[in-house]
């Protein structure tokens, strides 16, 4: 993940939950009862508790209800959650609006009529605010969202048009229809003052505002249709609608940027005559982008698809090698069952060893004529290898006559997301050749080395923490690999890279009391964990003494099931849509564009509306 697209992951921390509806309608009316005592002077408190409710409340319970089935008629997509929030919020607006508006007329001379003023510009800037969420969730045309969107503030300006007696002034109707539409008599005083033209000047003012709304969502979205051929909107509402109510919004939108690829998908695996023992698979995707959108929850699927113990540990691919989409996951596994049924036992493999070049090391073994080869940077930092210099890798391990390689990245140490270098590994960087001449040379003594028996044993723990402690369901994972004399432990710990210094702390602990002589720690890059959080890693969250006698425990406890297997290897190739080449950092670029710049323009909109809203007060 590079500086860019870890600040597009960031901005996932401005997303909460949606809540239910009902919560939303009962809050809005605790507010309206409150801004009623504020607002209005009665005889009683309870009186002027009703008359927030109902001026103020009924707007907001209105467009709550009405909102969803309307919008829902024109093809729209607003659920009833999102439509009780957003009234709540533009409740809120008014609320905040009026209050300012009344100390500044009881400070200065304004009056109440500035007062009327404000909450005819708050009346605006709701149908602007709803106009603009409603284009981005339902991607509706201006005047077709415009219906949905001005339910509250029409609701607001037909209770200010019957209480404020309005009707007296028109020549129409008779007795029947004016006792109902005339009602000032229950109504605060302060009411009298509104007439016809208000709600003329209204009407202007939500053309005025719901063309600045217009203009902001034009600007913003030009520079996203010409270089990536969709729209902002669909990112907005796809992102927001994945967070607050994990809908698969967002894999549309994915899938309209995607671009086909062919990966390879490896899979090895190890059974005794009872059946399969364990399974390690390896597609070479990246399993993001977050969440359980595309491949995000790739590491789960793949075990529940194995009939051994699965261990999906992190392939060398970056985010252009996200699947957009969760059916993408069923042909990786597809993939990975042929490769299954196609794989040839052998009882016999070597001891593993441990090579290195610069920062890169590598643990290396051969089962027969394939090989398992672990990369890793600790104790330096470095998250991602690109999806080219892994196949350069495994090709160079493969030159001294081995005829498959997994190429596992450990992706286990990692300073987080500050600074421009995240340790990205690029083709044509001094780390990128690092790990190709150590798979080069670890290939080279595998191919040499002598075969012997092999036995396998393994052990699981799903552990008490949570994706927001940085653990997926997968837990903690071990599969001691004895041959020979020797014994090597490879741990893989459902996470997102690992804070710096815990790798190394795992595996000094595993040797030191475990007896174990070669161990390397892994994560599955698991994305379920970075949903709220971009910077989540394995050791931020989770007390690393607990870690470590858990790890430590497990290791014990494969040992203690260490029994004679075969082990086998076999590679197929699969075609996915993934994100494709540039396209991740492109759209991190953009959003992160976006954020930037549409605060700034949103900003000068509102303080041009506001001074075109000035003179039309002054000159009306």
């Amino acid at each position: 993940m590079t500086a860019t697209q870890g600040d597009l992951a960031g901005l996932s921390r401005f997303i909460f939950r949606a809540p239910n509806w009902y919560a939303s309608v009962g809050f809005s009316l605790v507010i309206a009862a409150l801004a009623g005592v504020a607002a209005f002077d009665s005889r009683f408190v309870l009186e002027d508790a009703w008359q927030g409710l109902f001026y103020i409340g009924v707007p907001t319970v209105v467009a709550s209800v009405l909102t969803p089935s309307v919008d829902s008629r024109l093809g729209g997509q607003l659920t009833p959650n999102r439509a009780s929030l957003l009234a709540l919020f533009c409740e809120l607006v008014t609320v905040a609006v009026m209050t300012v508006a009344g100390v500044v007329a009881v400070l200065t001379s304004f009056g109440q009529g500035f007062v009327f003023d404000a909450l005819l510009a708050a009346l605006a800037s709701v149908f602007a605010i709803r106009l603009l969420v409603v284009m981005a969730v339902s991607r509706k045309s201006l005047l077709v969202a415009a219906v949905p969107a001005s339910i509250q503030t029409v609701a607001g300006a037909l209770l200010l048009f019957v209480y404020s007696g309005t009707m007296t002034y028109l020549e129409i109707g008779g007795p029947v229809l004016r006792s109902y539409l005339s009602r000032p008599e229950h109504a605060p005083d302060v009411f009298t003052a509104i007439a016809p033209q208000d709600f003329l000047l209204l009407a202007a003012m939500c053309v005025l505002y719901g063309g600045a709304t217009w203009l902001f969502v034009v600007t913003i979205d030009t520079p996203w249709r010409r270089s990536l051929g969709v729209s902002v909107l669909d990112f907005l509402r796809g992102f927001v609608g994945h967070i607050a109510e994990g809908s698969r919004e967002l894999e549309d939108f994915f899938e309209q940027l995607g671009e086909e690829a062919v990966v390879p998908v490896t899979v090895l695996s190890f059974r005794t005559a009872n059946g399969e023992k364990a399974r390690f698979v390896l597609p070479m995707i990246h399993p993001g982008p977050m969440g359980e959108i595309g491949g995000g929850n790739l590491p789960a699927r793949v075990a529940a698809s194995s009939e051994g113990m699965a261990f999906p540990p992190h392939a060398t691919a970056g985010h252009d090698f996200n699947l957009v989409t969760e059916r993408e996951v069923d042909t990786i596994i597809e993939a990975a069952d042929r490769a299954h049924r196609r794989i040839e036992y052998g009882g016999e493999g070597t001891g593993s060893v441990r090579t290195r070049d610069g920062e890169a090391s590598i643990l290396g073994q051969a089962f027969g004529d394939a090989a398992l080869l672990v990369a890793t940077y600790a104790p330096s930092f470095a998250d991602d290898v690109e999806y080219a210099v892994g196949l350069s890798a495994a090709a160079e391990a493969r030159t001294s006559g081995l005829d498959a390689v997994m190429l596992v990245d450990a992706h286990n140490s990692n300073d987080g997301l500050d600074g421009d270098d995240l340790g990205h590994v690029t083709p044509g960087s001094r780390r990128s050749f690092s790990m190709i001449q150590a798979a080069g040379e670890a290939g080279r003594r595998l191919a040499a080395a002598e075969r012997v028996p092999l036995r396998l044993g393994v052990a699981w723990d799903r552990t008490p923490w949570t994706p927001a402690e940085g653990i997926g369901p997968l837990g903690v994972r071990v599969a001691c690999v004895e041959a020979g004399d020797q014994r090597t432990a490879y741990v893989l710990v459902d996470g997102n890279n690992m804070e710096p210094g815990v790798r190394d702390r795992l595996v000094d602990a595993v040797t030191a009391e475990t007896g174990v002589e070669m161990v390397e720690v892994m994560t599955t890059d698991t994305h379920i964990v970075n949903t709220v959080e971009a910077d989540n890693q394995v050791g931020a969250a989770v007390p690393l003494a607990d870690l470590e006698a858990l790890v430590v425990d497990l290791v014990a406890e494969s040992v203690a099931d260490l029994e004679p297997v075969e082990a086998g290897m076999a590679v197929e190739r699969c075609e996915v849509t993934v994100f494709g080449n540039d396209r991740t950092e492109t759209l991190a670029s953009h959003a992160n564009a976006m954020v930037a710049m549409g605060g700034v323009l949103a900003a000068a909109l509102i303080l041009v509306v506001s001074a075109v809203s000035v003179l039309i007060f002054f000159a009306t």
